[in-house]
């Protein structure tokens, strides 16, 4: 397998693809989209995506796996579902624009799959691990896991507006584990993985998070 994964022209582009990663209501998404901003301001190529989503029949996935009744899918479902978009985000979205030499900022990769389904809704890492490895086998140069307090992420998730609420329901407990599951992950991939203290401001978390990502530029050969 290439390093980029199945379909990916091998050697096609300098592009750097990072994800940001942490339990709901981290403030990932705030701080993907001030990265991004940032990025932009500085000359980068920037494309800024999300999973589930990042493309339109991933996004029509996402809509069931973040809607509705938190018990409507199986922990085994829910992976196959999670693959599925997956594959699709990275042949129409991740892969076209790495080989064009952008960056790509991604809310939630396959890191979350690994803890949400893998670890703690189901003992199911195994399974996960074997099916990216088969449909997906690309990981980020840079993962970002924001580690936020689980009480006052549960809180702020819950206060966002909209229907995508399904894993917040879980509640509190649920969340602490997530957090766990997380740190876990640093410990387990530490070459790619960075931990970012997410309880200061958010300008605060911001610079650290542009510095982060800065140093990881600066080593990726410009075209």
């Amino acid at each position: 397998m290439s390093e980029w994964g199945h379909g990916h022209p091998s050697g096609a582009g300098r592009g750097l693809f990072l994800s940001l990663e942490g339990i709901d209501g981290s403030g990932k998404t705030t701080q993907a989209r001030m990265l991004a901003e940032s990025l932009r301001g500085r000359g980068h190529e920037v494309v800024l995506t999300r999973e589930p989503g990042g493309a339109p029949g991933a996004e029509e996935i996402r809509r069931l796996l973040v809607e509705g009744d938190g018990a409507r899918w199986s922990p085994e479902t829910e992976i196959l579902l999670f693959n599925a978009a997956r594959r699709d985000h990275l042949e129409r979205t991740i892969w076209p624009a790495l080989a064009a030499g952008k960056v790509v900022i991604c809310d939630r990769f396959a890191d979350s799959t690994r803890v949400y389904q893998g670890a703690v809704r189901a003992q199911l890492r195994a399974v996960v691990d074997s099916l990216h490895r088969l449909m997906i086998g690309t990981e980020p140069q840079l993962t970002l896991i924001i580690d936020t307090d689980p009480e006052a992420a549960l809180l702020r998730g819950l206060a966002r507006p909209g229907a995508e609420d399904r894993f917040e329901r879980f509640g509190a407990a649920f969340q602490a584990a997530l957090r766990g599951g997380f740190l876990a992950l640093a410990r387990e991939y530490p070459r790619r993985c960075r931990l970012i203290d997410g309880n200061r401001p958010p300008e605060v978390v911001g610079a650290e998070v542009l510095a982060v990502v800065e140093r990881a530029l600066s080593g990726v050969a410009r075209p």
